[in-house]
């Protein structure tokens, strides 16, 4: 897979989108459905042909890119925002370490994909057993990510599914990350490299 500011910055975007959606849908309930199907489609998209292919077009990245230029363009706060990315990044990376964690993951996916012959992603079951990926296999690498919302809504249970199902899309996005090149020194020197990047593609969707 190509390696290159325009690979890390569709990949960066990837994680914000997903840590925007958690956002929204944990303080109002719901977010915006294009940008939610394109976030849960990129974890089942293990084998693609580039970058690009993981999230299928770049409009479909528009949240994630816009959130990427609002939020670091200038040196990144101390924001709830930056707390579930650096969050996320650091699961991912206790993930990583160990091949077996990769296996397990990689299976529980397969199973998914397997299931998509019968079931609609959006189906709630299916989005049950997306989170159950996260709940089992990923969230025991480290410490519980905190998310804070509105009560009411979090204690739904379709809610807490899309939350830890997006959650899994920011561990699949930190993956792809790191494939494509992604190194924490890039989130501070090669920051502004991204967010010029991501103005580009805003400007021509």
């Amino acid at each position: 897979m190509a390696n290159s500011i325009y690979d890390r910055t569709l990949a960066f975007a990837g994680l914000c989108q997903a840590v925007t959606l958690v956002q929204k849908i944990a303080t109002e309930g719901s977010c915006d459905q294009q940008a939610f199907d394109t976030s849960i489609n990129a974890i089942i998209e293990t084998n693609p042909s580039n970058t690009l292919g993981v999230f299928g077009s770049e409009e479909q990245l528009q949240i994630g890119l816009e959130c990427l230029v609002r939020d670091f363009e200038n040196t990144p706060s101390g924001s709830e925002l930056t707390r579930y990315l650096i969050s996320i990044m650091s699961l991912e990376y206790k993930l990583s370490a160990k091949n077996e964690n990769l296996s397990t993951l990689g299976q529980r996916i397969e199973t998914i994909q397997r299931q998509l012959d019968h079931f609609d992603i959006n189906d709630e079951q299916m989005l049950s057993n997306i989170a159950s990926i996260y709940l089992e296999v990923v969230s025991p690498m480290g410490p519980r990510i905190q998310v804070t919302g509105t009560p009411s809504i979090l204690q739904q249970t379709l809610c807490q599914h899309k939350v830890r199902a997006l959650l899994l899309s920011g561990i699949r996005c930190s993956v792809l990350w790191r494939q494509v090149g992604g190194k924490k020194r890039h989130l501070i020197f090669g920051r502004k490299k991204m967010v010029e990047q991501a103005k580009i593609i805003l400007a021509r969707n």
